[in-house]
Parts: structure tokens; sequence; C-alpha cells
């Protein structure tokens, strides 16, 4: 499939209702979906928003959804490069959504993830079920990504892990430590499999590591009779995906409010 394929795939498939199947409760307004994780977190996505005519109402009322409820500390609206939407940045900044760092959105054939790569001696990955390792690696998740262990973070996984069976937990050790760790997300009634969440230790970084603990994940898609992968990719990992076959076929850039 070429980049065009891809993207009209992900379009198709990974948007809207397959974004929020995990949260506690959700709604509609318009052509956005509304979702509430478990926690703090609100939630905005959408399939497009063509047809829109005021895009700073819609922004505003959706907001309002979630800013009322005190118990919300945080919304994301999350923005997709190739949609049509004039003047949606304008509208988000002025209700007070802040733009972070913009993401690639990967796609490829998960049979091109699967392929072995040089890593360090000793190491394993394998699927983590057991409560203790799923908070060593929820912890070692934060550290990675928010600098910072949240023990909420390790609940909602394990909440996940016991109540979602197309998600799977796994990590990479190297002398009985966790190294990194990443999720793998079968999306019902669809091809793919979403990468989710991969983050490695600064210190054990350019070894291979993130490479095998993909190859794991991506296989175990495939026993499931997934075909295609897709991830929402930093810089970090972007290019190890592209050298495994996997294509940018976009951008997204999560906007981010907080009370």
């Amino acid at each position: 499939m070429d980049g065009a394929a891809l993207l009209s795939a992900y379009d198709e498939h990974l948007r809207t209702e397959a974004e929020v199947r995990a949260a506690v409760s959700g709604g509609r307004l318009g052509p956005l979906w509304l979702a509430r994780f478990a926690g703090d977190e609100g939630f905005i996505t959408y399939a497009d928003l063509v047809g829109v005519a005021d895009i700073d109402g819609l922004v505003g009322e959706a907001l309002s959804r979630f800013s009322g409820d005190a118990s919300i500390r945080e919304v994301e609206w999350k923005s997709r490069g190739h949609d049509v939407a004039p003047g949606l940045h304008e509208a988000l900044v002025a209700h007070g959504f802040v733009p972070q760092e913009p993401e690639s959105i990967m796609i490829g054939e998960l049979h091109g993830l699967v392929a072995e790569a040089p890593h360090p001696a000793g190491l394993t990955v394998r699927r983590v079920t057991e409560e203790g390792e799923v908070r060593a690696v929820s912890a070692l998740q934060d550290l990675v990504f928010e600098g910072a262990v949240s023990e909420a973070n390790a609940d909602e996984l394990m909440r996940r892990l016991n109540t979602d069976p197309h998600m799977q937990l796994w990590a990479a050790e190297v002398s009985g430590e966790f190294v990194a760790a990443g999720r793998v997300e079968l999306v019902p009634g669809t091809p793919f499999a979403g990468l989710w969440a991969g983050a490695t230790k600064e210190e054990w970084r350019g070894r291979g590591i993130y490479r095998a603990l993909t190859a794991a994940r991506a296989a175990a898609a495939l026993e499931r009779g997934k075909a295609l992968a897709h991830s929402d990719s930093t810089e970090n990992s972007r290019p190890i995906l592209e050298r495994s076959g996997m294509v940018k076929v976009s951008t997204t850039t999560p906007y981010i409010w907080r009370r």
C-alpha cells in the first residue's frame, strides 16, 4: 500500500470510535467525539471538521462540557496535520489550549517489524501481566515520559489489562532490570494494531532495545490476525519505525487545556 492508501485506511479505521474505546464515559457534540478517561482527563476527537461554520463556538462549547466538572483537570484536543480546519489553531489557543510537540502518524505492515535485529546480550522481551511487574513498568514509562511516578497511571493500566482483552503490555529486561516497555492494542473490527507508550531508559537507548520490543509486539499482533501497525511517534522512535518499512502519513498535534 502506498502512503495515500495507508492514510485513507487510518482515517477510515482509527479515528473517533477506535480512539475512545477505553474511555469510561463519552458523548457527541456535532462532529466531535467527547470522552472521559479514568482519572481526570478529557479527550476530544473527530473524523473531520468539514462544513463547520463556527469553529470558535464549537471549541468553546466542547470545552464547557468538561470545564464544568471540577474533577476534570486536563483536556486533550487531538488534531491532525492533513485535516482541513481553517481557524482551528487560533480558536484552540483563544480558549486556553496549548499545542504540544507534533508527532508523526506512522503506518506500515506488521511483517516488516518482526525481523531480528542486533540487541544487547542477555536481553529478554516478554509480556507482563503480574501486578507488581505491571506497576514497575508503569513507573518506568512515567519517568521516561513525565519525570515522576503516578500511582493513578498504574491503577488505570491494571484496570485496562484486567478488562480489555485487546491490550497487552510488553517489557524488555536485562539481568532482571526492566529497561524498556510498551503496549500493543488490537483495534477490533480492523486490520490494525497500535504500538503505544514505547519507552526506553535513557542510558539504554541506541542499543536496539526499542527495535526488539517493537518486533515482539508486532509478532503478538500478527498471531492475533492483524496485518497493519500504527503509531504516533516521537522523533526518537520515528526513524526506527521507518527503517522497518513504516511510513509517515501525517502528523498529529495534541492541544492541552489544564485547569
